[in-house]
């Protein structure tokens, strides 16, 4: 049985989005009203452990989560289909496209996770870990992710949201996949790719990903989303919404980074 999703528009071009680790099925909600409803069907997709499935058993794995995204495609008879995915799910849209290549038609990863994973130092890999079942740790990455700008009060929302829509166990499991995974050998390069990153995210930001996507992708640029950390869904929703349709738009963005 596909995940748990739900549907935004109807339009011909299917978008299937995979959300981050804090994250879950209405991670986009902020951009949901301003989507082209008659162009486009966006497929916003809950993972094992998270919302609609944060019961549901599962390995936790990267490619569990894309082997479940290609289930849903094949669910709703989708022969091709473009991607979006933030932060963790951008490792996820990478998977799918190595697993799937001649379905995929673009893929939109927003302050993505590279497809060879982050290293970590023992002190941050600890804050990380802790975070499966510490509030403090959940709003001290938040914060520090945000670039410490952001009023505590949201903060503070984002952390008990992540909480509540999550299990501990699966939560925990997927910083190990995020965090650890590399399959940067499978990756065929053939997709036009736009990676959105945002000004204030210290680490998902435009330097990591001219080392990681545009060597890794013959035909992938970057755009820099001001005024946004790493939850532009949340902190800039229209620039976002604007910047994901003009690439879907366009179909062969594939020069340069801007």
């Amino acid at each position: 049985m596909p995940n748990t999703f739900h549907r935004v528009g109807h339009g011909t071009h299917a978008v299937i989005v995979l959300h981050g680790w804090f994250g879950d099925a209405r991670s986009f909600q902020e951009c949901e009203p301003w989507l082209s409803q008659n162009e486009f069907s966006y497929l916003f997709m809950d993972y094992r452990g998270y919302g609609g499935m944060r019961d549901a058993p599962g390995h936790y794995t990267i490619t569990e989560i894309a082997e479940d995204a290609i289930a849903l495609a094949d669910a709703l008879d989708l022969s091709t289909f473009s991607l979006i995915g933030h932060s963790m799910g951008g490792m996820a849209i990478e998977k799918v496209a190595a697993l799937v290549p001649h379905r995929v038609r673009q893929l939109i990863p927003v302050a993505p996770v590279p497809c060879g994973g982050v290293p970590f130092d023992a002190p941050r890999r600890a804050l990380f870990e802790g975070a499966a079942t510490s509030h403090d740790h959940r709003m001290t990455i938040i914060a520090r992710s945000t670039g410490y700008r952001l009023p505590s009060s949201w903060i503070e929302w984002k952390a008990k949201y992540s909480a509540a829509q999550s299990s501990p166990h699966a939560f925990a499991a997927y910083f190990n996949a995020w965090a650890d995974t590399d399959f940067s050998d499978e990756i065929q390069g053939t997709p036009p790719v736009k990676v959105l990153v945002g000004e204030h995210d210290p680490t998902f930001n435009a330097a990591l990903m001219a080392q990681t996507y545009l060597r890794r992708y013959a035909h992938a640029s970057v755009d820099i989303l001001r005024n946004a950390g790493h939850y532009p869904m949340n902190e800039t929703p229209l620039a976002l919404v604007a910047a994901i349709e003009s690439f879907l738009r366009s179909g062969s963005d594939v020069t340069g980074q801007h």
